[in-house]
């Protein structure tokens, strides 16, 4: 993306939450948005299709960038790189793919905090208009896909098709999404280390040895804690391997993984052992 491209982008996007906070979003043009970003009719549809696009421009665009950053650790990426490297998809020990979800969240995370008067304006506003909110659900629902794609392409065989695949991208993206809005909430606080903490404790759970899974080459815990870590958190590791809980803004966001074929009472049993 070009640097003049860039800056359009950004005139546009805040010109119309801006005009949308002030006027309300009904009442707005898109010719209004056009004059107030300094850019014709024309230009603003080329680049967004709606007054709703222009909202949501910034996911879009991160979106695509969370999407290259996995794509350049995906194993055949990795081994286009490295001469007589076999492109067949294995598990990569140069390679954590929860941390490259992790890290991959976390970019979006930084571009809210670091577009603070937009992130803010833009969650007041969504307050407001309960078609931006439905709209918002739907790109919560791209990352999660992206997230659990990119693990099923990336981890070894074993444990991609699992159900982990998709708990870990859905948890990444509810815990990101819990300490954005409290932040959003509260701008003052810096809530990166408890979104690190939240993120080590979703990766413990995901690496734990699954009954029947472990074997050669399965990856082991990721080593985020010391055994210095206070009492409470060594009960909470030592619970059972196939449940852990992750707290966040006062609630706990809880991971399960069971055998095949386990029925709804297995997993209610599984929740309410951990919640115990």
């Amino acid at each position: 993306m070009t640097a003049v491209r860039t800056h359009t982008h950004a005139q546009a996007v805040d010109a119309a939450i801006d005009l949308f906070s002030r006027k309300g979003y009904e009442q707005t043009t898109v010719e209004e948005i056009a004059d107030a970003a300094q850019i014709s009719r024309a230009t603003f549809f080329r680049r967004f299709r709606s007054k709703e696009d222009v909202v949501f421009a910034d996911h879009e665009l991160l979106l695509e960038e969370v999407v290259v950053m996995l794509a350049e650790t995906r194993p055949e990426a990795r081994a286009s790189e490295e001469s007589g490297r076999s492109s067949e998809r294995a598990w990569d020990p140069a390679v954590d793919p929860y941390l490259e979800v992790c890290r991959a969240a976390r970019l979006v995370f930084d571009h809210h905090v670091g577009q603070r008067e937009t992130s803010l304006a833009r969650h007041r506003l969504l307050q407001q208009v309960p078609a931006l909110r439905d709209r918002e659900l739907v790109t919560t629902h791209r990352y999660e896909r992206a997230f659990t794609q990119y693990l099923r392409d990336t981890l070894p065989p074993d444990r991609s098709m699992t159900t982990m695949s998709i708990a870990f991208a859905a948890s990444v993206v509810a815990v990101h999404n819990a300490i954005l809005r409290r932040w959003l909430r509260n701008p003052h606080l810096d809530l990166r280390p408890e979104l690190e903490e939240a993120f080590a404790d979703l990766r413990r759970v995901a690496t734990a040895p699954v009954p029947g899974l472990a074997g050669p080459g399965a990856p082991g815990p990721a080593p985020d804690r010391q055994p210095t870590d206070p009492p409470a958190d060594r009960g909470q590791r030592d619970a059972p391997a196939a449940v852990r809980t992750a707290g966040t803004d006062g609630k706990r966001v809880v991971v399960a993984v069971l055998e095949p074929g386990a029925g709804p009472d297995d997993v209610a049993r599984a929740v309410r052992d951990a919640l115990a």
